[in-house]
């Protein structure tokens, strides 16, 4: 058996809405022991230069963007600071940081991935060995690259009643299916990043805060099938998108009322969680729910009328759905370093299953 090690994970996700930051103790198997977490916000001219780049995908894929990526990768190791200080973390007790970054461009079909965040820079100012660039083999090997998650969300759910989905809500919506040792992972639509366009665009808001305007709305059955009208839904696994793969189909809710377009959105999230469904080989007896939109209760209340089965926050087993997916860089952090997979042929199409990330070792660690 092999002994836990200490790790810290860290990740903003296609919302842009922050920095996650986790403790993890594990071997990277089953053994997970939750530590401490915190969500650092970013600095709101840096939110807007990210903004700015991820809606340029020719820049995104050619520019150097060297000052951005310093900028990043010191907001990200500011985070970490910061959060080792307020819980009191040496440095010295943890083995290695995992550093995901942040995705600027994601287009498998073309072997092309891309997240900013620099590991020799992180790793020299933080002092502590790096592992970043989790997706690059995946990809480079011919697999979609995510969703990259689903074998952290296997080793937590280990124990329990299956068929089970956990469905993560963020920018972009996935899901992992779990029957006995069956693992089926893939992105299933927009989940929040749509509906927070909207929102910025239309109230001012980041998101729609607590569902209110979609709730407040009615949604346009006829312009959701236009939306739903999209081979990727029946396409078969493994499957990926990008922040903005939907974002000029979502033109078709332009010209509805604030209300209106938020429900409209909120009905093709759900609509295409729902549509899933199709692909698992037997349906699943309940899901859990992380990432943003878990908090959405025009969202969860959607669900739970479209799918029929019990569909709960992942704090109802014990998980923490704002920490959950920086906890899975700690715990993919330990698996690069022992060499075992980061994702296999069910969750993201690779031909075998695939090792990845790239170690920076800290200069004081450096033989």
């Amino acid at each position: 058996m092999s002994e836990r090690m200490r790790a810290i994970g860290l990740i903003s996700g296609t919302s842009m809405d922050g920095i996650d930051v986790a403790l993890l103790e594990t071997d990277g198997m089953n053994d997970v022991r939750f530590g401490p977490f915190g969500t650092y916000a970013y600095e709101q001219g840096l939110r807007v230069r990210l903004g700015e780049v991820v809606h340029d995908p020719v820049r995104a894929e050619r520019d150097p963007l060297t000052a951005l990526d310093n900028e990043l990768t010191d907001a990200h190791a500011g985070a970490v600071e910061r959060f080792m200080a307020e819980h009191r973390i040496a440095p010295d007790s943890v083995a290695v940081i995992g550093l995901h970054g942040q995705t600027i461009l994601h287009r498998p079909e073309r072997r092309f991935t891309r997240q900013l965040g620099d590991g020799d820079r992180f790793a020299a100012r933080l002092g502590i060995d790096v592992v970043n660039h989790f997706r690059h083999a995946d990809v480079a090997s011919g697999g979609q690259g995510a969703p990259f998650v689903p074998l952290y969300h296997a080793a937590l759910a280990h124990a329990l009643e299956k068929p089970l989905v956990v469905l993560n809500l963020g920018g972009v919506g996935n899901v992992t299916y779990l029957d006995g040792d069956a693992l089926l992972a893939f992105d299933t639509g927009p989940a929040s990043a749509l509906l927070d366009d909207w929102a910025q665009r239309h109230i001012g808001t980041p998101c729609d805060f607590d569902g209110k305007l979609a709730r407040a709305g009615r949604a346009d059955a006829a312009r959701l099938a236009q939306l739903m009208d999209n081979p990727y839904f029946a396409a078969k696994p493994p499957k990926s998108l990008d922040r903005n793969d939907f974002h000029q189909r979502a033109r078709i809710v332009e010209g509805m009322s604030a209300a209106d377009g938020a429900a409209t959105l909120v009905a093709f999230t759900v609509a295409s969680v729902a549509a899933a469904r199709d692909h698992f080989a037997r349906p699943a007896k309940r899901w859990l729910v992380t990432g943003g939109g878990r908090l959405n209760p025009a969202i969860m209340e959607g669900l739970r009328a479209a799918l029929g089965v019990p569909v709960e926050p992942v704090e109802s087993v014990g998980w923490t759905g704002d920490a959950l997916e920086a906890q899975a860089f700690a715990y993919l952090a330990v698996r690069s370093l022992r060499g075992l997979p980061l994702s296999v042929p069910t969750t993201t199409g690779v031909p075998r299953p695939m090792p990845g990330g790239e170690l920076h070792r800290a200069p004081r660690r450096a033989a």
